[in-house]
């Protein structure tokens, strides 16, 4: 099936629920999914049946299969009607995602979406473009992943060696304040888990009025990350969705 210019549009967090991929959750940039599996070598079968055109990233551990799918030439479009080269998920991962989870099932391999979590950093800063070039050379060596799929000076490395880095926007001010925090991704369905488990191990909410997008969380000496989310999966979707459309 050829791929035409609307299938590598970047689709929205709402238009991925719709889809009812339950294998799979939208986090971050891209889709995730984990699957067990009862051994390496069983891992090996699984991945080597998925003979999709639109390949996963796969980590293949003793006892389960970890997949992420993500366009590196998806289409974002500016409020100026600009057109921009990002890395996010299109159609084409949809359709992937889809086919993927009909193998699994063929296969009996079980989705354990809440097992899923993907880890991002992030600096407050003033001065995004001045540091970026710092925080490149010493996670990737280099200065290639600055601005890397994204449209601004997001730290990317093209191995996924390091989590992403992206720079949150400031107004100046003085220090000491913490800049630096992390991202933790979670599937939707249970974020409130793990913000409660946080807090039971001693930590804070400190700002939800975000939620579920995103909670604060403090630990006790006031070090904060963000639980983040996107929205779960909608339920009795038809499953042919993403390639009969």
């Amino acid at each position: 099936m050829g791929v035409s210019v609307a299938d590598m549009d970047m689709v929205m967090d709402e238009q991925i629920a719709a889809a009812g991929l339950k294998d799979w959750r939208k986090l971050g940039q891209g889709l995730h999914a984990r699957y067990r599996v009862g051994g390496f070598a069983e891992g090996v079968r699984f991945v080597g049946a998925l003979g999709v055109a639109h390949p996963p990233t796969v980590t293949l551990g003793d006892g389960f299969v970890d997949l992420k799918l993500i366009s590196q030439d998806a289409v974002y479009r500016d409020g100026d009607g600009v057109e921009h080269v990002v890395e996010w998920v299109t159609e084409k991962d949809l359709e992937a995602a889809q086919l993927v989870s009909e193998i699994a099932a063929e296969q009996g391999i079980v989705a354990v979406p809440s097992e899923i979590t993907v880890i991002e950093m992030a600096i407050d800063t003033a001065h995004a473009a001045a540091i970026a070039p710092v925080w490149a050379v010493l996670l990737t060596g280099g200065l290639e992943a600055i601005g890397r799929g994204s449209i601004g000076n997001d730290v990317r490395d093209v191995t996924g060696r390091v989590p992403i880095l992206w720079f949150q926007k400031t107004d100046e001010h003085e220090t000491p304040r913490q800049r630096f925090h992390i991202d933790v991704w979670v599937p939707a369905d249970v974020a409130e888990e793990r913000i409660a488990a946080a807090v039971a191990a001693g930590g804070t909410v400190v700002d939800d009025s975000q939620a579920p997008s995103y909670t604060v969380i403090a630990d006790q000496d006031g070090n904060k990350a963000c639980v983040c989310t996107a929205p779960a999966p909608v339920e009795n979707v038809d499953a042919t969705w993403s390639v009969d459309r």
